[in-house]
């Protein structure tokens, strides 16, 4: 039941993307692609008894949590690298490096973190 829960959750977030997309807001669309997928890294880390925070208490950053799950084997280092360049993505994204990646990009990252998600349930 928690997994459907955050499938919805998630799924609801992807669609406000979508609409940015369509809207031609590919920056805002791709930091909030980047929002969901990380807070899916952190739900597969709880699920499969990785830790999200460090010993100071300040929370795992999303690449160390891609490694990680990729580490335990919870995904292949396929998954690893395509995680690895939608991360990349919202950081370009969120720092304002908008010329570094395309609409075509955005669209492709939503989509297959969306296709992450259904495959990796947290």
């Amino acid at each position: 039941m928690q997994e459907l829960i955050h499938a919805d959750l998630f799924d609801d977030f992807l669609e406000m993307s979508k609409y940015l997309l369509s809207e031609g807001y590919k920056d805002a669309a791709a930091v909030t692609v980047g929002g969901v997928l990380e807070g899916h890294l952190r739900k597969l880390c709880l699920k499969h008894g990785i830790e999200v925070a460090k010993s100071d208490g300040k929370p795992v950053k999303a690449a160390q949590m891609n490694s990680d799950l990729y580490t335990t084997k919870v995904y292949n280092n396929g998954d690893n690298k395509s995680v690895t360049a939608w991360l990349d993505l919202r950081n370009n994204a969120a720092h304002g490096k908008y010329n570094e990646y395309t609409q075509e990009q955005v669209e492709l990252m939503l989509m297959s973190v969306r296709d992450f998600i259904n495959r990796y349930p947290a």
